[in-house]
């Protein structure tokens, strides 16, 4: 313990380290999983070591494919669909207590198939299907106040299925499926400060849709996805530049549509249909390894932290 003058000395901080408790105001970088159609709990890791995923609390309602985003202190779940009911809630938790969520506000438009991502002041959804339709609506919410969403701009293209990341100033959005059914390669972003439609950015390796989408505050990583059949691919780019992808590594296994989160380091994937979890170091490239299991199998949900590259 420190004296009573605050200061710590060297022996006190290498226990302190070794307890996973140095820095002294060190909070864990948590990872959220939420819930999907076979349930509504949310799953919790720990983004800095490996092990199992852990309970935390529940949505409001079971329902899946809807998009994840968030602050350093709060996780949001915006949209999806159970049954034949689409949904526009966006529900919140806080990251530094476990428990159920709370209602936030509303989305602009109900739909599913929609993807999230964030920096620490804005959560921003791109497109959807609302059955009647594909969309290119992207909306926007002030984190740290809760209430409906405002219209941000929209996408090059009515899409469903895609998977976003961002960096503290650019959200990048990464292919889709259309209403027709046909799959795209497009990657196209926004700065996240301002309002207005998506400018283009580039290409990923093969059309495919359903990518799951996570980052570091410079490099953005994009995995799995339908290529017709699955794939275990993953690529990533350069956030602040424009251009198509380059080649990672490759997932433990085909994955149709991971969900996936990072810290600033560490890149998080869930499975599809199984239990799996990922993970890979962003700033270098190579094939990811098994971080541990999700409590029960994953399947059309979606993933946001406490420290994702956005917030850095």
């Amino acid at each position: 313990m420190p004296n009573y003058q605050g200061v710590w000395s060297l022996s006190e901080q290498y226990q302190a380290q070794g307890g996973g408790n140095w820095p002294p105001n060190y909070v864990a970088p948590i990872g959220l999983f939420g819930g999907n159609s076979s349930g509504a709990g949310i799953d919790e890791v720990n983004i800095s070591t490996t092990g199992n995923a852990t309970d935390f609390g529940d949505m409001s309602t079971q329902r899946r494919i809807y998009g994840a985003c968030g602050s350093a202190t709060r996780c949001l779940f915006g949209g999806g669909r159970q049954g034949s009911t689409n949904y526009n809630t966006i529900d919140f938790v806080s990251f530094a207590s476990s428990g159920n969520t709370s209602d936030f506000g509303d989305l602009t438009v109900a739909r599913f198939t929609i993807t999230a991502s964030s920096n620490s002041t804005r959560g921003l959804w791109f497109c959807g299907y609302n059955i009647s339709s594909t969309l290119s609506t992207i909306d926007y919410v002030t984190i740290a106040s809760a209430g409906n969403a405002t219209d941000f701009g929209n996408a090059l293209s009515q899409r469903y299925w895609s998977g976003a990341l961002a960096s503290p100033t650019r959200a990048v959005n990464a292919s889709s499926s259309s209403g027709t059914g046909s799959r795209s390669t497009d990657i196209e972003y926004v700065t996240i400060a301002t309002t207005g439609n998506a400018t283009f950015f580039g290409n990923l390796a093969a059309t495919t849709y359903g990518v799951g989408g996570c980052s570091s505050a410079t490099r953005g990583l994009f995995s799995g996805g339908q290529e017709n059949p699955a794939t275990n691919r993953i690529q990533y780019i350069t956030i602040a530049t424009t251009g198509n992808t380059t080649d990672f590594g490759d997932l433990t296994q085909a994955e149709g549509g991971p969900s996936s989160t990072s810290s600033n380091t560490r890149g998080l994937f869930s499975g599809y249909g199984n239990t799996t979890i990922d993970y890979v170091t962003i700033a270098s490239t190579g094939n990811a390894v098994d971080f541990g299991d999700t409590t029960r199998s994953i399947n059309d949900n979606d993933a946001s932290s406490s420290v994702h590259g956005g917030l850095q």
